[in-house]
């Protein structure tokens, strides 16, 4: 029996969560599309041609596949064995050439200064800070000097994040835990870590959160919405016409569901 200072054990995301995740989600249509908006942002700093890219955390590959078409050199990591059969089956599928590579993202599997840039979405959140930390500093060993480094996570002030925290707080959250970020906050990590920021986005969900999470509801007795609502073509033009006007601005960086910092490494030590 534990005593009162026996400190509780912190939840943590395991690999197992992330088995059962891929596994459940192995019909890639059944999960949500990011909308390009890797490839998206850094077309905005960067040219992709010739570029050697790496993907961590991988998932569905379809962050990185798209940056294949614009003449990036991709590589792909993840440690679940259920993302690499994923990731192996959409390449052959599409045909497309990706170097796909089961790793830890504490011990890369590459030499220092490989990458040209290197990237994750979806994966700092799910480290405290000290291993958090720990972490960049393996992505920063593997990238070139003057190479940029491009963390996404969730933004701090949204519903999801509420609903994130009761979930977790009741051990049903799929990933196990996951934290959540301010834009300040991530910069001020990634200065930290000796990265230079040079470019930040903010992100809104769409379908809303609101929709995904009646959705799953509904499945569970049986009913199943589409993926995403059907809103009729001038709903549809208005929608993308005020997003597309809005992202340009600050507004998603405080609202929207996930952020994104891209960060350069010096060229010459600091």
């Amino acid at each position: 029996m534990e005593s009162a200072d026996t400190p509780k054990k912190q939840r943590e995301s395991r690999k197992s969560d992330w088995e059962n995740f891929w596994d459940e989600k192995s019909e890639t249509e059944e999960v949500y599309s990011n909308a390009g908006r890797i490839l998206r942002h850094l077309s905005k700093v960067t040219d992709l041609r010739e570029k050697k890219v790496l993907e961590i955390g991988a998932g569905t590959g379809r962050d990185s596949f798209p940056l294949i078409e614009h003449g990036a050199r991709v590589f792909q990591l993840d440690y679940a064995e259920n993302s690499l059969r994923i990731l192996k089956h959409l390449a052959e599928e599409s045909n497309l050439e990706v170097n796909i590579i089961g790793g830890d993202t504490f011990h890369l599997p590459f030499r220092d200064e490989t990458f040209d840039i290197i990237f994750h979405q979806g994966l700092l959140e799910h480290f405290r800070r000290p291993v958090a930390e720990r972490l960049l500093r393996e992505n920063i060993r593997a990238l070139k000097r003057g190479g940029l480094l491009l963390v996404d996570v969730p933004q701090r002030w949204h519903s999801y994040t509420v609903a994130k925290h009761l979930l977790i707080a009741v051990d049903k959250w799929f990933a196990g835990w996951e934290r959540s970020f301010s834009i300040g906050e991530l910069r001020m990590l990634l200065r930290e870590t000796g990265l230079t920021p040079v470019y930040a986005y903010g992100e809104w969900m769409y379908p809303s959160f609101f929709y995904r999470a009646f959705r799953e509801l509904l499945k569970k007795v049986g009913l199943t919405l589409p993926l995403y609502p059907t809103l009729g073509k001038p709903l549809t033009s208005l929608r993308s016409w005020s997003r597309e006007r809005f992202l340009a601005t600050p507004l998603p960086l405080y609202t929207g569901i996930s952020i994104g910092v891209v960060a350069i490494k010096e060229k010459s030590p600091s």
